[in-house]
């Protein structure tokens, strides 16, 4: 569980960081999930786009894929979601 003090500096982090996948209408598949886990365990910090035509709200599609992969939200913005979770060999260090 991240602490408010994490979670804005994984946000600050995220800010200059490009969205790295994108949802559509298929919403969250399995591939998907599993491109996301990878994705993760490679930057730890990921920001996906959901675009206009996807069906589903952004805040459900940021659960599923969150609970799914494993990882923590750190944030929903507008048609973005921001995802963290450590990987076996972390890079981002966390204040306590």
């Amino acid at each position: 569980m991240l602490t408010t003090k994490q979670r804005a500096y994984l946000r600050s982090l995220a800010q200059t960081e490009e969205a790295i996948f994108q949802i559509g209408k298929g919403g969250a598949t399995r591939e998907l999930v599993e491109a996301l886990s990878d994705a993760l365990e490679k930057r730890e910090l990921i920001k996906i786009s959901v675009l206009q035509n996807c069906e589903d709200d952004v805040k459900y599609l940021a659960d599923v894929v969150s609970t799914r992969t494993h990882a923590e939200l750190v944030q929903t913005i507008g048609k973005k979601i921001i995802l963290y979770r450590p990987s076996k060999k972390p890079h981002i260090i966390l204040p306590r």
